[in-house]
């Protein structure tokens, strides 16, 4: 199952009945979960990096990243949420990039539904929807058809990693760079 980069309120929106786990109390008493500051302090830690790292981004900048068949994609964060949603293609598979409305939550999938490649892009009434060009069908952040001729169809979900650019370089070196607005 792919997982999803969410926050927790989008989560919450669409799974009101799901539970979260609660910690340990033991474990917490014992000091051995990590502090609530724990990104801000691993933020100010040095990064000591490979020389295969460009410059292209700075180290810690996030970037979504996506792998398809051994072909991988860094996607800066904030590129995306500049120019969200973002098709491209991977390794040959069609791809669309999306955010939620929260601008943090984050989702990928294969835009090819019976066999059929679709373009999409945003319209905003009060809210992000997508609509595809092909058919003029409504898509929420799920991926699924809300409405038009392929209500109830389900977009191919896609593993995406929220990640720092040193550490996505460093697990995909051959990893390609998206830059806004080029595919």
């Amino acid at each position: 199952m792919p997982p999803d980069e969410l926050t927790f309120a989008t989560w919450k929106r669409e799974s009101p009945h799901g539970r979260v786990l609660r910690p340990d109390e033991r474990v917490a008493a014992a000091g051995n979960y990590a502090a609530a500051d724990w990104e801000e302090e691993v933020a100010r830690m040095p990064v000591a990096v490979a020389s295969n790292l460009d410059d292209a981004l700075a180290p810690r900048d996030i970037v979504i990243g996506v792998s398809i068949d051994g072909v991988a994609k860094a996607y800066p964060l904030a590129a995306l949420q500049r120019q969200s949603p973002v098709m491209d293609t991977i390794g040959g598979t069609p791809l669309l990039i999306v955010f939620a409305d929260d601008k943090q939550s984050v989702r990928a999938f294969e835009r090819i539904v019976d066999g059929r490649r679709l373009e999409f892009f945003a319209e905003t009434d009060p809210s992000t929807r997508l609509v595809d060009a092909e058919t003029g069908s409504d898509w929420d952040f799920t991926g699924t058809a809300t409405g038009g001729p392929l209500k109830g169809k389900q977009l191919r979900k896609v593993a995406v990693l929220k990640d720092y650019w040193f550490d996505w370089k460093i697990y995909n070196p051959q990893t390609a760079l998206y830059t806004l607005g080029a595919l």
